[in-house]
């Protein structure tokens, strides 16, 4: 069963827009092997940060593009995305302040630290594989549609080389 607010047009983009910038950083990364690289959507395509040459960009964005048609849904999960750092942190933060809320003493406080710091770790654990299911069920959408790459652009970013894709 789909979520209706998942499938409204600006939801939708910016979820598919994520899953192509994330295939498309799994294509660039099979050539570069060394070299960092991000990326971010939004509903009118992404931006890819990194040294690379626009040429290697379009023909990635490209190859990302005709391999999600072609059912490779897993280029659409990425292990640097957001989702996976976020979920991290809020599961080992909300695990830790739930141990350390209340108390009305400092020492009772001290005391709950260690336990404070097991559940943190209990919360980092349980996010591992739950990161990744966020992405595949709520922040991309490896199902492309009718979407078409209109344009890969270079621009800098302050002293970050970019290129920003336009899709539609």
């Amino acid at each position: 069963m789909s979520n209706p607010i998942l499938e409204l047009p600006f939801i939708l983009e910016t979820r598919r827009n994520h899953a192509l910038e994330h295939a498309t950083l799994h294509v660039l990364a099979e050539k570069y092997t060394t070299r960092s690289m991000a990326g971010h959507s939004n509903p009118t395509g992404f931006f890819i940060l990194g040294d690379l040459p626009t040429e290697d960009v379009q023909s990635a964005v490209a190859q990302a593009l005709t391999r999600l048609r072609a059912g490779e849904s897993n280029l659409a999960i990425h292990p640097g995305c957001g989702t996976n750092f976020a979920t991290t942190l809020l599961l080992a933060g909300t695990f830790a302040w739930l141990v350390l809320r209340g108390g009305k003493s400092t020492f009772s406080r001290i005391v709950r630290i260690p336990f404070a710091v097991l559940f943190a770790f209990l919360g980092v654990l349980i996010s591992q594989p739950l990161g990744p299911i966020i992405q595949q069920k709520i922040t991309t959408d490896a199902e492309m549609g009718n979407l078409q790459i209109v344009e890969v652009r270079p621009s800098l970013r302050g002293r970050l080389t970019a290129h920003r894709v336009i899709t539609k």
